[in-house]
């Protein structure tokens, strides 16, 4: 009887770790500090950087409000999920949805506490992300383009907070931005087309429901060569260091990815784009440490001279 117990536990918190996507923020966590510390603040030593407190309260309180996100996202598209993941949404099925309500408030309250520990700005700030989260989750992501945009503007703010905190506005910084938005809005208008069925279902107007798969396609094939040009300008204008390698590779994996999207007519082949812009933006994260800092640390020298 108690194993049974222990068993029904266990498997509610590996419910809820998969409601939070857990896999994820680690990931987004390690993305922020990276970020922090050879692009954002390459001119202070990395120990410094890892140790700054108010950093920590940062990328903590961005990785609570993203779990949180997720539960208010699993818990408006349940319907749609049923049909596109029916095992994953059986799995998160085991939490009730009145926990899940209760653990996302308790996630957001928390996370303003953290934010009080850092500034009246950073209250601002995760006030501002929560609100929006939960607008794009009840409302947005049911239009078409706009729910796109938003979402991918989600993925990308968790950054703008530590760019603020550290107040760091150079140019190839958003060009770097420019390029991961890019990167990640072609992985949402490609979800769109992995879950047309649900979205279908649940009355969501997304491109792909209310266009078509054909138009989708153009505008995905259009985003995807647009990222062109951050990456010319991080490789030819700004000096990213050994990092050019990641892009040079990943131009190769974006046109292997065009000629796979001309093809792919089901969910399955779809999956497999999406996984395939998942593994370059995560890539990406880690291929980070190829910046030289000193490079970045002189090129701002320059302008400030300028």
């Amino acid at each position: 009887m108690a194993s049974r117990k222990t068993r029904l536990v266990l498997m509610k918190i590996l419910s809820l770790f998969s409601v939070v996507r857990g896999y994820n923020i680690p990931v987004i966590a390690l993305a922020q500090y990276l970020s922090a510390i050879f692009i954002l603040a390459p001119e202070e030593r990395a120990l410094d950087v890892i140790l700054d407190i108010n950093l920590f309260y940062i990328v903590l309180a961005s990785s609570l409000t993203i779990a949180s996100g997720y539960i208010i996202n699993n818990f408006y598209d349940a319907q749609k999920d049923l049909i596109n993941r029916p095992k994953k949404s059986m799995l998160d099925r085991l939490v009730s949805q009145q926990t899940k309500l209760h653990v996302y408030f308790a996630l957001n309250l928390f996370v303003t506490l953290l934010a009080f520990l850092v500034s009246w700005r950073a209250v601002l700030f995760f006030s501002g992300y929560i609100f929006l989260i939960w607008f794009y989750s009840h409302k947005l992501k049911k239009y078409p383009l706009i729910g796109n945009l938003t979402a991918a503007l989600l993925a990308v703010l968790p950054f703008f907070g530590i760019l603020m905190y550290f107040k760091n506005f150079y140019q190839v910084i958003f060009a770097h931005a420019t390029f991961l938005y890019l990167l990640i809005l072609t992985r949402e208008l490609i979800k769109d087309l992995e879950n047309i069925k649900g979205d279908f279902v649940a009355d969501y107007r997304t491109i792909p429901v209310m266009f078509g798969e054909r138009v989708s396609k153009i505008i995905i094939a259009s985003l995807v060569f647009l990222t062109v040009i951050p990456v010319y300008l991080l490789i030819e204008v700004y000096d990213v260091g050994y990092m050019d390698t990641y892009f040079y590779a990943g131009m190769i994996v974006i046109v292997w990815f065009l000629i796979l999207l001309t093809k792919a007519e089901n969910q399955k082949e779809y999956l497999r784009l999406h996984n395939i812009l998942k593994f370059l933006i995560v890539a990406g994260v880690f291929c980070i440490v190829l910046i030289d800092p000193s490079v970045l640390v002189h090129g701002r020298k320059l302008l400030s001279i300028i």
